[in-house]
């Protein structure tokens, strides 16, 4: 098989990419080692930039978003037992967030790329990647007992941390950079409706909580757990009263509980491999960086990669110029360790850990106290949660 973009990893990252690929008619195949209902059943996050939501209409995926979705303007902090709102829209000149799941992103983008008849292989096995580093890259899967090989001009690795791209680099060529957290978030999905219109990030001091929504009937809901608990450890009823404990008196009275459709426990981190460039093979998403979920950047990020790396291919194969793919890295680098510093800040500010001690919990609580009462704080907080445009090549 011969292609343009050989994109392996078949998620909202790789999904996305391919689709404004087509749209820009830059032929591209896509590779997928799990199958397209495994990909679906991956629950993920569900607050979208603007930036992103702008590159679901460029390919043309964001109407059901918009007719869904649940655009909003601000976020509630909780802390000392009291609620303050950040009106993010007052703060950004307008802009918002539209919180709408990712597994709907997923799926709408599978959609549109079987309606166009593009090709997407799920369930490759032992997929390897090869000659990057020249001019004639090639991947190489194992399919119903076959061996299979796509001859293309440029690979796009987008399958994740666990995937086989950035474990294609030699390590002497990449360098990585690493913080984790000695905590998890404790996640319950459940069909009840939402306890606020809008996020509430709670920094109490059983730990930090957060109430969020994926509709109007179905709600996501988190608790920070130490990082070696067990999501066995813990029934619904025993989720549904240790959140009502962090709650302020109106939120638990208006909580609504149900069974789980979904519980896990996420581990958080930070992570970020240097450069996202090597030769022909190009990293975007989680296989170059993740992320604390503390402020919803994860599948942003990944999506503005994707919005880089589109626009860079887009102008070689246009004007057979590659200054945008040579600046690719850099760009995408600059705007992830922003990402990167707001949610390790975010965190920070949020989370009770093991050594905050009396001095660090009065720390926090000034702090918390300072962004909520001045309005060039509650600026740089909202700038950095609806996301920050994307940069010209």
């Amino acid at each position: 098989m011969r292609t343009q973009v050989a994109i392996i990893g078949a998620g909202p990252a790789g999904l996305l990419l391919g689709q404004l690929l087509h749209v820009a008619g830059i032929d591209n195949v896509i590779v997928e080692r799990q199958t397209g209902d495994y990909v679906l059943g991956r629950i993920r996050a569900g607050v979208l930039e603007q930036v992103t939501m702008d590159l679901l209409k460029k390919a043309g995926v964001d109407a059901r978003a918009h007719a869904e979705g649940l655009p909003h303007h601000g976020i509630e902090l909780l802390f000392q037992g009291q609620r303050h709102r950040i009106d993010m829209h007052a703060h950004t000149q307008g802009r918002q967030v539209m919180v709408y799941g990712q597994t709907e992103v997923t799926r709408d983008l599978m959609d549109v790329r079987a309606a166009a008849g593009l090709t997407t292989i799920y369930g490759a096995a032992n997929v390897s990647l090869h000659d990057f580093d020249g001019e004639r890259p090639r991947v190489r899967y194992e399919k119903d007992g076959a061996t299979h090989e796509i001859e293309c001009d440029f690979i796009a690795g987008c399958d994740g941390y666990h995937g086989v791209s950035r474990a294609s680099v030699p390590a002497s060529a990449v360098k990585l950079y690493e913080k984790i957290y000695p905590f998890g978030w404790l996640g319950m999905l459940a069909d009840v409706p939402p306890v606020s219109d809008e996020l509430i990030y709670c920094n109490t001091p059983r730990g930090f909580a957060l109430c969020s929504m994926r509709s109007r009937t179905r709600s996501r809901y988190y608790v920070q757990v130490p990082v070696e608990e067990k999501v066995e450890n813990w029934s619904d009823d025993a989720f549904w009263n240790e959140l009502r404990l962090r709650l302020d008196p109106e939120g638990r009275e208006r909580l609504v509980t149900g069974p789980a459709l979904e519980k896990s426990i996420a581990p958080l981190r930070s992570f970020v491999a240097e450069p996202m460039r090597f030769g022909r093979l190009f990293l975007a998403g989680d296989a170059a960086h993740i992320v604390p979920p503390t402020g919803a950047k994860g599948l942003n990020l990944a999506a503005s990669d994707v919005g880089y790396l589109y626009q860079a291919l887009e102008r070689y194969y246009g004007e057979r110029s590659t200054s945008a793919l040579d600046r690719y890295s850099d760009l995408c680098l600059r705007r992830i360790w922003k990402a990167e510093r707001f949610s390790w800040w975010f965190t920070s500010l949020m989370h009770r850990f093991p050594d905050t001690g009396d001095f660090g919990q009065k720390i926090q609580e000034a702090e918390l106290d300072y962004l909520v009462h001045s309005s060039a704080a509650s600026t740089s907080l909202s700038e950095n949660y609806v996301g920050l445009p994307l940069e010209s090549f």
